[in-house]
């Protein structure tokens, strides 16, 4: 029997997003699925645009205490698991969509595998869209990127995400180490996921990574800054080499010089932000 497959979605003003994204799993050759929508008090019309695609609509701030929380997303996302009767766990964003068969294929993947990473297409405008798209093609399976897709029980089992001492940020980051820690068998799909960011801009882009980098401290300070993916993910040798040139990847930096050259001038001011951070 093919296993009930929970879609947890966390919301905050997406209204833009949400029909799209829900519409998409909708359209899922899978069809065991339930999907739940957890939001954090959004002031537009996304529940009453998530209603009409499911009844499993919560608004956290109504559900839960939220003293002492520093991740709301991460909180959205363990009640939205407390609340699943699936034994599998997908948790897109609601800016995404999806191939097909992608939760077809997870739900074979995983007789074999505990988790899955999904490899992310950057849907953007213009020369800056393609060079956030090629940019994120070699992060997929490293340190730099993040599970997707779990058993249930897994989830449970490792507490969910540390909503307490990570910030949302790393939160994906130090989820998935967690698995790594008690060695869970990880994999990645063939399948995709789509990220509309069509709206993007540079300006915008470099404003969130400006804050994005701020938030790193507490997940520095909770694996240690020695801890082997910190390096990776935080120092300069593997964020602008080693993960580019890894395992043949330095072919598409050859074949791709425009947007390679494009990739590392951003890369490079975002380096700036992460210097000068406050």
């Amino acid at each position: 029997m093919n296993p009930l497959v929970s879609v947890v979605i966390t919301t905050k003003n997406e209204e833009p997003n949400i029909e799209n994204c829900l519409r998409s799993i909708k359209d899922q050759a899978y069809s065991n699925l339930e999907v739940i929508v957890v939001d954090n008090n959004s002031s537009d019309q996304t529940k009453e645009i998530a209603g009409q695609y499911t009844k499993l609509v919560f608004d956290l701030s109504k559900e839960t205490d939220l003293i002492e929380i520093k991740n709301y997303r991460g909180a959205q996302l363990n009640f939205g698991v407390g609340r699943a009767k699936g034994e599998i766990i997908f948790f897109p964003d609601a800016d995404m969509t999806f191939s097909k068969d992608l939760i077809m294929e997870a739900t074979k993947k995983l007789k074999e595998f505990d988790a899955l990473y999904v490899p992310e297409i950057i849907c953007g405008k213009r020369l800056f869209g393609k060079i956030r798209n090629f940019e994120r093609s070699f992060y997929n399976k490293t340190c730099i990127d993040g599970i997707r897709i779990i058993k249930k029980d897994l989830f449970l089992k490792v507490g969910g995400f540390d909503v307490k001492n990570i910030v949302f940020g790393p939160d994906d980051w130090d989820f998935t180490k967690t698995l790594k820690r008690i060695n869970c068998n990880l994999e990645i799909t063939d399948q995709v996921l789509y990220h509309h960011e069509e709206w993007l801009t540079l300006k915008v882009y470099l404003n969130k990574k400006s804050k994005y980098v701020s938030t790193f401290d507490g997940y520095v300070n909770k694996w240690g800054k020695n801890d082997n993916d910190i390096k990776k993910q935080l120092g300069f040798s593997y964020r602008y080499f080693g993960v580019f040139f890894e395992n043949g990847k330095w072919k598409k930096i050859i074949k791709h010089p425009i947007l390679s050259a494009g990739m590392y001038v951003i890369r490079f001011l975002v380096g700036l932000k992460f210097v000068f951070r406050s």
